[in-house]
């Protein structure tokens, strides 16, 4: 029973927050014209849909089991003064993070629009090095919250769902749209986690006008190209 209501809550708090089921939503009610009890129940069964689908990805990534702990690792972890408990709890987060990472950026390849998207904002290079910078600091995880709980998972949800109306066969008027709507609030969250990486490495920055241009030309210039985090230790 429990677990059932949890369940439902889940659908009913996605199809509340996601921007796409919201979009979906809209479009039901104001163009199709369903009324609102109608363009509410469509809609939570697409949001039911969505959860469903995210919790089979995340049962397959879950697959991915984080390494054993090596004993330099653990120095390392110690000698920022952490606890058992505290290295577990960020490993087990960095983790998340990681295969999130990795599946936006491979969400971002083949579609031209997401491309573009990605290459202005330079939103995976932003990323990885926001993410290499959190494993070298575990001490400053609690910076980077927004960046972990929100901004990352929600981009990472949208491009899945970009990705997914984009492939489908038949498109019309209303598809178009909220591919439109989706790709600008990608847009948007590209533009926040470009901010989340500023915020983290402030202190490299004295003019904070130009923060976000000076952080995307440093990771240019340190990086010609896109690091891998595959093989980041944790």
């Amino acid at each position: 029973m429990n677990k059932n209501i949890k369940n439902l809550g889940d659908i009913f708090y996605y199809t509340l927050t996601s921007m796409t089921t919201l979009l979906i939503f809209l479009v039901i009610y104001f163009l199709f014209r369903f009324g609102l009890f109608w363009s509410l129940v469509i809609s939570l069964a697409i949001g039911a849909y969505f959860v469903y689908k995210q919790s089979m990805t995340d049962n397959s990534s879950s697959t991915k089991k984080l390494k054993r702990l090596s004993p330099e690792k653990e120095a390392f972890y110690k000698s920022k003064g952490m606890s058992k408990e505290e290295i577990q709890f960020f490993r087990e987060t960095m983790h998340t993070a990681k295969l999130k990472l990795l599946r936006l950026e491979k969400n971002f390849v083949g579609v031209s629009k997401l491309e573009a998207i990605e290459k202005r904002n330079n939103t995976i290079k932003l990323a990885k090095s926001l993410f290499k910078g959190i494993t070298e600091e575990p001490n400053r995880l609690h910076e980077v919250d927004k960046f972990l709980y929100v901004h990352l998972p929600s981009l990472t949800d949208l491009t899945d769902k970009y990705l997914e109306i984009s492939q489908h066969e038949v498109k019309n008027k209303s598809t178009f749209d909220i591919l439109d709507e989706s790709a600008s609030t990608i847009d948007e969250m590209c533009q926040l986690i470009a901010e989340d990486y500023v915020l983290f490495k402030s202190d490299d920055f004295e003019d904070m006008a130009i923060e976000v241009e000076l952080a995307k030309k440093a990771i240019e210039r340190d990086n010609g190209h896109t690091q891998s985090i595959e093989s980041e230790e944790l």
